[in-house]
């Protein structure tokens, strides 16, 4: 699936519905749910993120999870366009449009 502006978009939105609520927004705090968990969830919109990570790889712990963590696996939860979309937003956060950018912003939120 290619990152196109639309499929980012699509992405952000999965990642605003199932993943702020412990990766957090790409301006914003912690959550009270990232703060209580342990191993902390990384904050994937600010900093590095695992922008450096293959698309794939991302896409597989989307879809899988983690094990030991509160990452949950979304595969059967999410259709795979879905899982793809939200991974190359996730791949791409330091890289998107603006009007990507809004959609997970935490002023957006609140």
């Amino acid at each position: 699936m290619l990152p196109t502006e639309a499929n980012l978009t699509a992405g952000a939105t999965i990642y605003r519905d199932y993943c702020v609520v412990c990766h957090g927004t790409i301006d914003g705090p912690k959550t009270a749910a990232a703060a209580g968990m342990f191993p902390l969830p990384p904050q994937l919109l600010q900093d590095k993120g695992v922008t450096d990570d293959p698309v794939g790889e991302t896409y597989w712990k989307v879809a899988n999870g983690i094990r030991l963590t509160g990452m949950p696996g979304y595969l059967g939860s999410l259709a795979n366009d879905e899982l793809w979309r939200v991974s190359q937003f996730v791949a791409r956060a330091n890289d998107i449009p603006s009007s990507v950018r809004q959609i997970v912003s935490y002023e957006r939120q609140k």
